[in-house]
């Protein structure tokens, strides 16, 4: 691949993960417990609350309810059940390759590099010297952490992997960025290419299943995290060599069924077959699905893993979520790409046709409003799109008409980068900068930035949202913000 091409890639593909159901989700949504928080990004993979006395404004000295250090590093989001706070982490023995901000900081070396007159082979020697961590170069210590979600006290740890990871990483990914999730009775740890386990609440394994290992594009790492529907665990997996869906037994592991998944066609030569999505449980009126984004293609399949529907023009490399509305689909069709809703009921290939104008199973486009990282947030009949370089879109939920289209600005902060997903309560919308700045909307449609709150660390994880506390991960901490009583 020639250098500009190999530039192209690098700057249109050069993150890799998000960081990313069933009779279970039902119960956490029907449960009077609200201090439940499941899967990645919560239930309809839309991290938003209705609880009063979630806190607006903090800071690292500001209603903290309680910090936790977490040791070693990890991408993850935090999953709550039964009182019990679950994350992951990976520590490195010796030097680790710290992480960057931004999308684009690789690019630029390349064309610093290409500047002083170096061979392709030679800047991709030196690119992968500086912002690639492979497996010969680390022995890494896999774990999952249980804290009290009232105390923040560690209630117990497992080491569940020691060696070298399956893979290598960009160094701004991590080697423990999949979200655990849980069907209330146990809990479900994947980490692409290597294992999947079960524990009890009590930290009890139950059982485990090896993952075969297949490359990743370019070594970018992973970042796919499971979730649970009809008592199974679905793991997707899209890489270079063997793409599959798989379900699980929640009960003792075994492949309940299995597909191979293949980009289409009419997929882009040259350009990735990996993907870094995480699968979505669609609990609309008509039926249950599992819908999947991978590479140039989004599939839902039923419970059973049949094919239901399908949709080309997904972008070739897709990190970022979907998330559920009011019945209704939000499709993410990655940077670049637009953003669909889709109706229930859906069946065969729903394409659209070149002008991209709605169907019969397709209510409403808008064009290149995808997004390369985060996952968008539907809240009070908006769609709020923040995207990897701070520039936040809003749409109207019901017509996908854009309400406003405005770049964050900051005189403070270093940087205005995006990985986590945006949240919403209270009349607010919360987008987390990398730089560990927390930009405050107020909900409507009109642009209005309320406030900012400085954490001062980086944030790369989604937080949970639970009962009256917002559990925001940073590079070495878990804090809990929590309101003090009136």
């Amino acid at each position: 691949m020639g250098l500009k091409r190999q530039l192209h890639v690098w700057c249109v593909w050069c993150v890799w993960w998000l960081v990313s159901g069933g009779s279970t989700l039902q119960a956490q949504l029907a449960s009077p417990h609200k201090e439940q928080w499941w899967q990645f990004r919560g239930p309809s993979s839309n991290p938003v609350s209705d609880e009063a006395g979630l806190p607006t404004r903090w800071s690292a000295n500001e209603n903290v309810d309680w910090v936790a250090d977490i040791a070693g590093r990890g991408w993850s989001s935090p999953i709550v059940v039964q009182g019990r706070v679950l994350v992951t982490s990976v520590e490195t023995e010796g030097e680790s390759k710290t992480p960057q901000t931004g999308t684009d900081y690789s690019n630029a070396y390349i064309a610093e590099l290409s500047q002083q007159g170096l061979t392709d082979a030679e800047i991709m020697e030196k690119v992968n010297a500086r912002d690639f961590e492979m497996p010969e170069e680390v022995l890494l210590h896999y774990w999952l952490h249980c804290l009290d979600l009232q105390t923040g006290q560690v209630l117990w740890q497992r080491e569940f992997h020691s060696g070298r990871p399956p893979g290598g990483r960009h160094r701004k990914n991590s080697f423990a960025s999949e979200t655990p999730t849980t069907d209330g009775r146990r809990i479900f740890v994947y980490t692409t290419n290597l294992t999947l386990i079960a524990y009890d609440l009590d930290g009890v394994e139950i059982w485990r299943v090896p993952q075969a290992n297949y490359r990743i594009y370019l070594e970018f790492g992973t970042g796919s995290s499971p979730v649970v529907v009809d008592d199974k665990v679905i793991v997707l997996a899209d890489n270079e060599e063997h793409s599959t869906i798989t379900a699980y037994s929640c009960d003792d592991g075994k492949v309940q069924w299995q597909n191979d998944r293949e980009p289409p066609i009419n997929h882009p030569t040259g350009m990735p077959k990996s993907g870094w999505t995480t699968p979505l449980i669609w609990t609309n009126p008509l039926r249950q699905e599992i819908v999947t984004v991978g590479p140039s293609l989004a599939i839902s399949y039923d419970l059973l893993g049949k094919e239901l529907w399908r949709m080309s023009g997904i972008t070739p490399a897709p990190s970022a979520g979907s998330l559920v509305y009011k019945d209704r689909l939000i499709l993410n069709a990655g940077k670049g790409q637009p953003i669909y809703a889709i109706r229930p009921g859906a069946h065969g290939d729903i394409t659209l046709a070149d002008n991209n104008q709605p169907s019969e199973f397709v209510v409403w486009v808008q064009p290149r409003v995808g997004t390369y990282i985060p996952t968008p947030v539907a809240y009070q009949d908006g769609i709020y799109i923040i995207n990897d370089n701070g520039i936040v879109t809003r749409l109207d939920a019901s017509s996908g008409d854009v309400s406003f289209k405005k770049r964050l600005s900051d005189s403070e902060a270093s940087g205005i980068d995006f990985t986590a997903s945006a949240w919403a309560y209270d009349g607010q919308v919360f987008c987390a900068s990398e730089q560990g700045n927390i930009y405050v909307l107020k909900a409507g449609p009109e642009f209005e930035l309320a406030h900012v709150n400085r954490l001062g660390d980086w944030i790369m994880a989604t937080p949970a949202l639970v009962g009256d506390r917002l559990l925001l991960r940073t590079e070495k901490k878990l804090y809990a913000f929590k309101q003090p009583p009136a």
